[in-house]
């Protein structure tokens, strides 16, 4: 899928954060810093993760800059309301920073943190990805916890198979 159109990649984003805005939203302050195993992510450290590499590593990049990404620490954000408030706050920066692309450079190559050159609407749509994926591991997690999540899409799996011909 390529985006050329500023207002497209927008909606989208708009569409993808809510989803995970929604998942991120059954996390509890008692559950906020579990994780599943000691040296992995826990609930707090992942929105912590994607509130800072959406905003200080993509959208940074996005503007021919230099990542910033302070890591996922609870130095950056510690109880739930802080986190959340961080998540977005954090989305809300990048969200302006991505709004305010010309459309010209969606077609325009930027550099990653590697150095290596990727077109950025390839790049953008990576951000998407990562969030996508992050936000699995959330509603794994959550799962694990005995925490009941939104359906994705609006209906359960159960739902879809007892709507199917």
């Amino acid at each position: 899928m390529e985006i050329r159109d500023p207002q497209v990649f927008l909606d989208y984003l708009g569409s993808a954060h809510g989803r995970t805005r929604r998942v991120i939203g059954c996390i509890s302050a008692a559950d906020l810093e579990w994780a599943p195993a000691p040296g992995r992510f826990s609930l707090g450290d992942l929105v912590r993760h994607l509130a800072g590499i959406e905003r200080y590593l993509y959208a940074e990049t996005a503007h021919g800059r230099p990542s910033q990404y302070p890591g996922h620490g609870r130095e950056l954000a510690d109880g739930l309301d802080a986190v959340v408030g961080y998540y977005d706050r954090l989305h809300a920066e990048a969200r302006d920073l991505f709004a305010a692309l010309p459309p010209e450079v969606f077609g325009q190559k930027v550099l990653t943190p590697t150095g290596s050159p990727i077109t950025l609407w390839k790049w953008l749509r990576a951000m998407l990805e990562h969030e996508a994926h992050h936000r699995g591991q959330l509603y794994l997690m959550l799962g694990l916890r005995g925490v009941p999540t939104p359906p994705l899409f609006g209906l359960t799996s159960e739902e879809v198979r007892a709507r199917a011909g």
